[in-house]
C-alpha cells in the first residue's frame, strides 16, 4: 500500500496517561501555586476547586462525599477495599486485568473468600447472577479488554451490599447511575488527560455509614485511612489530602475540568467519545483484518477500544507470533509518528488498543484508520517476504 498522505494532527491514542485536551499548552500551568504548601490557603483552595469542578461536571449527588486520594485509581480502589470490606460476603466481577487483581487482593491480602464471577477477555460475567446481599466490586469499564457494563439496570436500588465501582476509564465518557453506586473511583490521567498519581473517590451515604460503623479486622495503613474514632476524616473531602499532591498537576486538572464545562459538560464529553468510537466502528465494519475484542456491541467501550487481528494468515499463527505481529504494527506507527502507545495491554490477548475518550479528535482517528491499514499491509508483506 502507498503510505497515506493524511496524518493525525495529534497522534496521542494512549489509554493512560491519555491525550491532553485540544489546544492544551504548558502555559496553562503558569497559575499553579508552586513553592507553597498544599495545606496553605492558596493550595487548599486549588484542591477544593478540583473537587467542586469534578462534582459539577459529573453531576455527583450533593450528599456524596468526594475527595482526592493518593496513588491514582489503584490507590483509591485499595482504600475502598481495605476500609469497607469485611462485614458482608464479597463478590468480585473479573473480566480483565485490573478487576482480576482486585479479586486477588481481596483473597490474598485481606484474607476474605470472595465469590469471583469471571469472564474471558471480550466478554462480561453474567450480571444477572450477582447476589446483592453481598458487597460487589467491579469495574465499569475494562480498560484492558475494551468491554464495559452497558448500563446500571442490573444493580438494584434496594441492594443490601455496597456497589464498589472502579470507574477510571468510564467517568467523563459514560453515563453512571450514581444512586446505584456506593463507591466510585477514578484517576486524573484517564479520560480528561490529567497527570499521574492522583486519584478520586466518591462515597455514598451508605458507604460513609459503613466507613464509620465498621472496624476492619486488619490494620489500615495511614495512607488508606478515611475515618478516625468512628467519624469520617472530613478534611479528605475538602481538599486536605492524606499526602502531598502535586500542585502543578492540580492546576492541569483544573484546566481540564474547566475545558469540559466550556464545551458543554458531561453530555458533550460523552458525545465526543461516542463519535470517536463510531469512527472506528465504521472502519472495522469494512475491515478484512481487524475486529473488536468485545463480542457484544452493547458492551463495547467507547474509551479504551481493543481490537484483535482476524486476518486468516495472522490468526493461524501461534499466540506469541500474533503478539509480535501486533507489536510490529504499533511500533511501525510510532516510528512514523502517527500513533503512540496503541499496543494491547501486556496481559490482554494480542491486538491493538486505541483510546477514544473526549480529548481525542474524531478527525485524528479517521486519519489513523488509513495508517492502520497501511501498517497492517506493510507488516504482513514483510513477514511473507
Amino acid at each position: 500500500m502507498t503510505k497515506p498522505a493524511l496524518r493525525p494532527a495529534r497522534p496521542y491514542f494512549s489509554s493512560g496517561p491519555c491525550a491532553k485536551r485540544p489546544g492544551w499548552t504548558p502555559e496553562i500551568l503558569s497559575s499553579a501555586v508552586l513553592g507553597r504548601s498544599h495545606r496553605s490557603a492558596a493550595g487548599k483552595a486549588k484542591l477544593s476547586d478540583v473537587i467542586q469542578l469534578s462534582r459539577d461536571v459529573l453531576g455527583i449527588p450533593a450528599d456524596y462525599r468526594l475527595g482526592i486520594v493518593p496513588a491514582s485509581d489503584t490507590g483509591a480502589v485499595e482504600m475502598a477495599l481495605w476500609s469497607l470490606l469485611g462485614p458482608r460476603r464479597v463478590t468480585v466481577l473479573a473480566w480483565e486485568s485490573f478487576s482480576s487483581e482486585w479479586a486477588g487482593d481481596v483473597a490474598q491480602e485481606l484474607k476474605l473468600t470472595p465469590h469471583v464471577l469471571k469472564a474471558n477477555y471480550g466478554e462480561l460475567p453474567d450480571l444477572n447472577a450477582v447476589d446483592w446481599s453481598r458487597d460487589v466490586v467491579f469495574a465499569w469499564n475494562g480498560t484492558t479488554s475494551g468491554v464495559c457494563v452497558p448500563d446500571g439496570n442490573w444493580i438494584p436500588a434496594d441492594r443490601e451490599g455496597l456497589a464498589i465501582c472502579d470507574a477510571t476509564s468510564a467517568v467523563f465518557a459514560m453515563e453512571l447511575p450514581w444512586n446505584k453506586l456506593d463507591v466510585v473511583t477514578w484517576s486524573w490521567q484517564k479520560v480528561l488527560g490529567g497527570e499521574a498519581a492522583h486519584g478520586m473517590m466518591a462515597l455514598s451515604p451508605r458507604a460513609v455509614e459503613r466507613l464509620t460503623t465498621h472496624k476492619p479486622a486488619w490494620p489500615i495503613p495511614k495512607i488508606f485511612r478515611m475515618a478516625k474514632d468512628g467519624k469520617p476524616i472530613e478534611g479528605i473531602f475538602k481538599g486536605d489530602t492524606i499526602n502531598t499532591p502535586s500542585l502543578l498537576c492540580v492546576e492541569d486538572q483544573i484546566d481540564a475540568l474547566k475545558w469540559a464545562l466550556k464545551i458543554g459538560g458531561l453530555p458533550s464529553l460523552i458525545a465526543r467519545s461516542r463519535g470517536n468510537l463510531a469512527a472506528l466502528e465504521g472502519w472495522v465494519d469494512a475491515s478484512k483484518w481487524a475486529a473488536f475484542l468485545a463480542k457484544d456491541a452493547k458492551a463495547r467501550s467507547n474509551t479504551s477500544v481493543c481490537l484483535k487481528i482476524v486476518d486468516r494468515d495472522v490468526a493461524a499463527l501461534p499466540a506469541a507470533d500474533q503478539a509480535k505481529f501486533a507489536g510490529a504494527i504499533a511500533s511501525l506507527l510510532e516510528k512514523e509518528g502517527v500513533a503512540f502507545d496503541i499496543g494491547s495491554y501486556r496481559d490482554a490477548p494480542p491486538g491493538l488498543r486505541i483510546w477514544c475518550g473526549g480529548t481525542v479528535e474524531q478527525a485524528d482517528l479517521e486519519a489513523l484508520t488509513l495508517w492502520l491499514d497501511w501498517a497492517f499491509a506493510t507488516t504482513k508483506n514483510q513477514i511473507q517476504g
